[in-house]
């Protein structure tokens, strides 16, 4: 025996078990179950009081062992601190359980017909949906300012950059706006995970029922679930919604930390296109001179970290079924991933809220840069009459010789063009001066790009508009799903109150 009471009772010590669980597994795998389910203390309490309340309206539970559970519950729930958790009164279920059997007798009643699983899974639902709010809405607010920024920004003249090479004539704004698409993608995915996991498991008893089991619509309701789990068996051990959870968050987080990395890349002294605000930075202890980009560093690791624990996830699913270590990975690391995801997001509109863009050095990379060869070759089809790929050649050959002759783009000459045009297709090829020097202008190149998408003024304000409207839709139903939740839970605190008034 244990020489602990408590203990003793809620592990079952002196039915099928004679001895007490030994001191390392206490300190090793009891310790490390509780420490995954601490995230799921406050939901597990609503679990709890749906649960016996539901009992209690079947008249499952009698009357004055209802009211007393209740009324103890209700104590639990308002614990100013919290429950002091100590493993070696096992999970967050014992530990519950040990404090209601110190200040009730009706403890006994608290695991009518369900397992201790049930009960730690129908909190992981809430606590994970709840994440996912917090997310969606973390990933709003972003895009609300990933939004207004690149409206700002529309015709900050910048080089648009493949391979780190800088690529074609863009703008700051339409860069940026490029980040807003992935965005509303990880929200749809937000929705759609939610929509899935808002489903109760409560009342399957474990594998196949219990004629003990309160009606399970009526504990779904009262803890504001949309409905149920169809099979008791699935409610109980499935491994695949963790894994799609955790793959939000990947997801979610790989968008985040490619706007990270190109905004680190970006703010360094070799580009300087940006400024990262101070509130945003963390100095060097040995290098003075240094202003480290430390939350986009966080994003970065964030992510490392969510795609770490994808795999690991997915293996802990890999199990036959009915099996518990399935969970016990997920039911910590899935809520607390998503807690670090919809932090990263906020660290992320700070970061885009508090920088500053140098219009004078974008733009320069425009002048250092051939960033307009595809404009010149265009040109090169559409008034001289060569085919793409000879006008490809012939502008590559134009670059070549700037680049040898370390030449800025501006200098380029109709005797360039005929020159390079007499080396790759034997013949000289004229344009005006005026000619090449139009196709060589940033802005005209930008305002010919009018096609949806494009970074035209018509195309840019469209996307604007549309992306704004999305992120309204979106905004709307993750504060409303917010709200049902949380009336949800009043309305369950209300009811165990009345339900005590009236036995």
């Amino acid at each position: 025996m244990t020489g602990n009471p408590a203990a003793e009772h809620v592990l079952e010590i002196g039915g099928r078990l004679a001895a007490a669980p030994g001191n390392d597994l206490i300190a090793n795998a009891f310790a490390e179950e509780l420490r995954h389910q601490t995230v799921l203390a406050s939901a597990f309490s609503y679990v709890d009081l749906a649960y016996v309340l539901a009992l209690v309206e079947a008249g499952t539970v009698p009357e004055a062992a209802g009211k007393d559970l209740l009324a103890a519950l209700l104590d639990l729930h308002g614990l100013p601190q919290g429950l002091a958790l100590d493993p070696a009164l096992g999970d967050l279920y014992t530990n519950r359980e040990a404090w209601l059997t110190a200040h009730t007798t009706a403890a006994g009643w608290l695991g009518t017909g369900r397992a201790r699983r049930e009960a730690t899974t129908t909190a992981f639902h809430l606590t994970v949906c709840e994440g996912v709010r917090t997310l969606s809405h973390a990933l709003v607010a972003l895009g609300v300012e990933l939004v207004k920024t690149a409206g700002a920004h529309q015709h900050a003249l910048m080089a648009d950059y493949t391979y780190l090479q800088a690529g074609q004539p863009t703008s700051f704004g339409h860069y940026l706006l490029g980040f807003v698409g992935p965005l509303l993608r990880d929200l749809q995915r937000a929705q759609a995970f939610h929509a899935h996991f808002n489903r109760s498991p409560a009342g399957c008893g474990s594998t196949n029922g219990s004629i003990l089991a309160p009606d399970r619509q009526r504990i779904a309701a009262l803890l504001g679930f949309d409905g149920l789990i169809a099979h008791a068996r699935d409610a109980m051990w499935q491994a695949d919604g963790p894994i799609e959870g955790m793959a939000l968050v990947v997801a979610a987080m790989v968008n985040l930390d490619r706007l990270a990395e190109d905004l680190m890349i970006f703010a360094s002294m070799e580009f300087g296109v940006i400024e990262l605000d101070d509130a945003q930075s963390r100095a060097s202890k040995i290098m003075p001179q240094k202003k480290n980009p430390f939350a986009l560093a966080y994003v970065r690791a964030t992510a490392n970290q969510a795609i770490g624990l994808q795999a690991a996830l997915a293996a802990s699913g890999r199990t036959p079924t009915g099996q518990m270590d399935n969970r016990m990975l997920a039911y910590g690391e899935l809520p607390r991933a998503l807690e670090r995801a919809a932090g990263a997001a906020q660290l992320m509109c700070a970061s885009i809220a508090g920088m500053t863009l140098s219009q004078e050095r974008a733009a320069r990379t425009l002048e250092r840069s051939f960033v307009l060869a595809t404009e010149l070759a265009d040109a090169l089809v559409l008034h001289c009459g060569l085919d793409q790929r000879a006008a490809h050649r012939v502008v590559g050959r134009m670059s070549r010789t700037l680049h040898e002759q370390n030449r800025n783009v501006l200098s380029l000459t109709a005797q360039d063009l005929a020159d390079a045009s007499s080396a790759v297709l034997g013949r000289p090829v004229h344009m005006t001066e005026a000619a090449i020097q139009a196709a060589l202008d940033p802005r005209s190149a930008i305002a010919g790009r009018a096609g949806e998408g494009g970074a035209a003024d018509g195309p840019m304000q469209q996307m604007l508009e549309s992306f704004d409207a999305q992120l309204n839709v979106a905004a709307t139903w993750t504060q409303d799903s917010a709200n049902r939740a949380q009336a949800s839970r009043s309305a369950l605190l209300a009811s165990v109150r009345q339900t005590l008034e009236d036995l």
